[in-house]
């Protein structure tokens, strides 16, 4: 993205930004009295803003944390969990952001894994750490943060009694600054380190071809602990253009949003079927985004289709990519979204478009490695700055996905047309994609294998017409033992967060296995996806 000369009221155009934070000391120097951020009944000046994540910085420097380091978040959206981020980079240190829906095992091994020294937990989320408390071996400070930072809210006395403090002279841009927990291998989610670096080249990638324009207002509504959420509230804070967060995206949040002038916004394709299905009124107020980008899980081509007749004049735009990638890889425009159809290529609009600046990309036989010609089929390889430095701890897992020259392994199968647009097609890693989430299979498979009655399980994802995909689980049962759906699924809930369990649960006496015994579960797929366009996005 280029920055103009200048902003509209004449602020002087900002430099290029090294660190995550340089665009927010910017704005604080130059346009100290403009509204920054809003969230509920509070708003906070680019000054103001700037002020508590320095605070946020000093307060963490007294407890230790130094570069390095890690601390933790542990809540819904909220801008504690921002400020953690930019005042924890300034120090050299990182924010790890655990999923707020996880269960307690799930928290424990997050921040373990982390190995934060500090904890950011919001007030609903309290009863979870404190069951897990004396398994936190590494955390020597809790901090507790309310939604709406009343009276006794113990982050905002944190900031109070906290001196200001600077970057420190010892951070470098290859400084790691976030950790995001993805899914992986050994069926336990691996932390995704991305540096300064990363996050910065993004921002300047992903934000190419669109720019908020005077009176915009940034909807920063995905979750702050997927890579969504955490890159995109970064567009607004370099281009120096108000945030809205929510705290949920729910349907009342987002209206609310909306309502108070918020037109620019990156969400899951399911918020769409559920705005469509709320009836005209919703239907209209969303009308008033200038922008809706859309990713991290399929669009229904009917949805699409729907929502594009639904709003006219909104600009759609769709986003493949990965946390290894810091967010967004390829990106299909709005004028695509425009011209598919009349350009005689319909079919681009399933595509997931073209590479963004700086995003090399191929698609490699997986079994030779040899590099496929445009309209081959294999696994597509990204070659970027944005690429993370690497899986916390694991540097064999590393390894597995990242060559010696650069290549990053996504394990997602697909092409590369004619033209350059890229049609992300199947998975060759086991993953699905609901509502957004990422559910590895067999994180899944191995707490129903717990279960006394399940002799054998395979977890796949069948299609969903709001969430993309649901979870099922095939299992069969061991010798006179008896199981039921709802048993089964009560089983998952008690070990893994909610949008991990099983949605069904079919029994089988015997599960298809091929000659050296490996459950075909592509032959347990093939009823349910027969027919049907399958796009990952």
């Amino acid at each position: 993205m280029t920055v103009a000369e200048s902003t509209p009221d004449q602020t002087p155009a900002p430099a290029d930004p090294t660190y995550v934070d340089d665009r927010l000391a910017h704005w604080a120097e130059h346009r100290p009295d403009g509204l920054a951020f809003t969230y509920g009944e509070r708003s906070w000046t680019w000054r103001e803003w700037e002020d508590r994540v320095r605070r946020c910085a000093g307060g963490l420097r007294a407890l230790g944390v130094r570069r390095g380091d890690v601390v933790a978040f542990l809540d819904k959206n909220h801008p504690a969990c921002v400020e953690l981020s930019l005042a924890a980079a300034s120090l050299g240190a990182a924010n790890a952001i655990v999923n707020w829906r996880s269960a307690g095992d799930e928290v424990d091994y997050a921040v373990n894994d982390s190995g934060a020294k500090v904890l950011l937990v919001g007030s609903e989320l309290v009863p979870t750490i404190d069951k897990i408390r004396e398994r936190l071996t590494h955390v020597e400070k809790i901090i507790e943060v309310t939604p709406d930072g009343a009276e006794g809210d113990e982050y905002e006395a944190f900031l109070a009694a906290s001196p200001r403090v600077a970057r420190q002279d010892d951070v470098e841009p290859d400084d790691i600054c976030l950790v995001m927990y993805s899914s992986g291998t050994t069926g336990r989610p691996k932390g995704v380190t991305l540096s300064q670096a990363n996050m910065v080249a993004h921002t300047r990638n992903a934000h190419d071809g669109w720019t908020f324009e005077p009176g915009d207002r940034c909807m920063v509504s995905m979750p702050l602990f997927h890579v969504g959420g955490s890159s995109y509230v970064l567009f607004p804070i370099n281009d120096g253009v108000p945030s809205y967060m929510t705290r949920d995206p729910d349907g009342a949040s987002l209206a609310g949003a909306i309502m108070h002038g918020a037109n620019r916004t990156f969400l899951v394709p399911a918020v769409l079927a559920q705005v469509l299905q709320a009836g005209p009124d919703a239907i209209k107020l969303f009308g008033a985004l200038k922008t809706y980008t859309y990713g991290a899980a399929p669009m229904p081509p009917p949805l699409l289709r729907a929502a594009m007749e639904a709003w006219p004049d909104t600009d759609f735009l769709q986003v493949y990519g990965l946390t290894e990638v810091a967010g967004v890889a390829t990106q299909l425009s709005a004028e695509d979204h425009r011209t598919a159809v009349a350009s005689g290529h319909p079919e681009r609009l399933v595509s997931a478009g073209k590479p963004i600046p700086e995003v090399e990309l191929k698609v490699v036989d997986p079994a030779t490695l040899e590099e496929l010609p445009a309209g081959g089929h294999g696994e597509l390889w990204l070659r970027t700055p944005q690429l993370f430095r690497g899986y916390l701890g694991k540097p064999e897992a590393t390894a597995e996905v990242i060559t010696e020259d650069g290549w990053f392994r996504t394990g997602d199968m697909g092409k590369v047309d004619a033209d350059g647009y890229v049609f992300v097609e199947d998975r060759l890693k086991d993953m699905i994609i609901t509502g957004g989430e990422n559910v590895y299979s067999p994180e899944v498979e191995r707490v129903l294998a717990e279960h006394p009655a399940v002799m054998e399980v395979a977890v796949i994802g069948v299609p969903d017409d709001t969430w993309g995909e649901s979870v099922k689980a095939v299992v069969a049962l061991k010798p006179d033992t008896t199981a039921t759906e709802d048993e089964l699924i009560a089983w998952c809930r008690e070990s893994l967060a909610r949008f991990k369990c099983p949605r069904s649960v079919d029994v089988l006496e015997a599960l298809p296995r091929n000659p050296t015994g490996k459950i075909l579960k592509r032959e347990l797929r093939k009823p349910y996806w027969d027919g049907r366009d399958r796009a990952v996005n």
